[in-house]
């Protein structure tokens, strides 16, 4: 028996590479989910794809597997540079590169393949050094890599592999032309392998497929519900200025180790993060205007249970694997009922259940309709939730009354008003 979360397809069914098989057993991996059992097969007889499926199902490892065993089982033509890239994998994030780097490192431990990462705003000489040495198998924002590769740090011309990965993310990030700036400089789609993956397989992603891949097989693995079976969705009416009483009151209420909390807003997640410090919480916030390396620390204390509370803007949304995640709480809804999903599907990873609450304020309830038509049920509200408010919450002084007087919080009553 295997979890339900799996297919019935085992890794040592497929004629993968026997050091990829290796690593696999090292890391108890022992059957495929399903967006690998329908991607690796096609991948294995060399045809190129264009996935969707919903974050957190594992699509990394589909195309990692791919093309490690392409690089594994085709050795460089003779007169090739050793130092120079045979695959390239492009992620729109700095924490999606990394992930997609150290899954890449766990699969392909026992490769002995050349795995290096770049993104921007941090370890500048570090990862230019890293390029120079040497490297199969490069992973990276478009931005950086393209400064590298201007400077002549490395070739595209040995490129063998290319990987797209959140290509619906790509585009809302405005990198498109930065990628198409980057495939123009490879060998044509004909002389590699291919694999586009993207949450939604959109006209303008497909378009992307199709002028810069082989005929793509186009695959989609679509839930039984757009949000993960395993996860309790439930929701609380609440005023605005109730919203911060409320946060303090559930967590309170349930003993957590890791809670992500979403917001729309970088000064909105200052806000949050002063309430809960305020209140006895260990929080802190991880949005884009944080420095890389404070956002890598964060992550990697969140990860290890030293910080039992995120609070988050969406650039934590997506593609980014945190085990464990009890509690993912919406202090805002999102406006984009595609947000909703990738948001809450920060829990509830490879087969485990766990709760997503979401706040409906007087500012963004609007957005409930949509998120539930696109989800395809009502989101339940949460029972007693109301009462929740705690009514010892300690408001924390705004910044201009922290600059005036001494002291970081006042009392505030029952509905969240403070005292005067």
């Amino acid at each position: 028996m295997h979890p339900s979360h799996l297919s019935d397809l085992r890794f040592h069914d497929l004629e993968l590479h026997p050091s990829l098989l290796a690593g696999l057993d090292a890391l108890g991996y022992t059957h495929c989910t399903p967006i690998q059992a329908a991607a690796l097969p096609r991948a294995l007889r060399g045809e190129d794809l264009a996935g969707q499926a919903q974050t957190g199902t594992g699509k990394s490892a589909a195309f990692l597997l791919a093309t490690m065993h392409w690089l594994l089982t085709h050795p460089r033509k003779p007169g090739d540079d050793p130092r120079q890239p045979r695959a390239l994998v492009l992620a729109p994030t700095r924490e999606l590169a990394v992930q997609i780097h150290k899954d890449a490192e766990a699969l392909g431990a026992k490769t002995g393949l050349r795995m290096t990462v770049c993104y921007g705003g941090a370890g500048y000489e570090t990862q230019r050094a890293a390029i120079e040495s040497g490297v199969d198998l490069l992973i990276g924002t478009p931005g950086r890599l393209i400064d590298y590769y201007k400077q002549r740090t490395y070739t595209l011309s040995q490129i063998e592999v290319l990987v797209l990965d959140e290509a619906d993310r790509m585009f809302d990030l405005g990198f498109i032309a930065d990628i198409r700036y980057l495939i123009r400089k490879m060998p044509p789609p004909s002389a590699r392998r291919n694999y586009l993956f993207s949450a939604t397989l959109s006209h303008r992603v497909l378009e992307l497929a199709y002028e810069h891949m082989n005929n793509p097989q186009r695959i989609a693995i679509e839930p039984e519900q757009v949000t993960a079976d395993k996860i309790r969705q439930a929701m609380i009416h609440v005023a605005n200025d109730e919203k911060l009483p409320l946060l303090v009151g559930l967590l309170r209420s349930r003993s957590t180790v890791r809670t992500l909390i979403f917001v729309n807003t970088k000064r909105e997640a200052e806000t949050v993060e002063r309430g809960l410090r305020a209140n006895g919480f260990e929080a802190r916030v991880l949005s884009g205007d944080v420095s890389q390396g404070k956002r890598l620390r964060l992550l990697e204390e969140f990860k290890a249970g030293r910080l039992p509370v995120l609070v988050a803007t969406d650039v934590a949304a997506r593609g980014l694997h945190i085990p464990g995640v009890d509690l993912v709480v919406n202090y805002d809804l999102p406006q984009d009922p595609e947000d909703y999903v990738h948001r809450i599907g920060r829990t509830a990873r490879a087969g485990a259940s766990g709760d997503a609450i979401s706040l409906c304020c007087e500012t963004w309830v609007y957005s409930l309709p949509e998120i539930e038509k696109y989800i395809g049920m009502r989101i339940p509200p949460l029972e007693g939730g109301y009462n929740l408010i705690a009514q010892d919450y300690i408001a924390p002084r705004r910044e201009s009354d922290r600059r005036h007087h001494g002291g970081s919080s006042d009392r505030i009553g029952r509905r969240g008003r403070g005292r005067r």
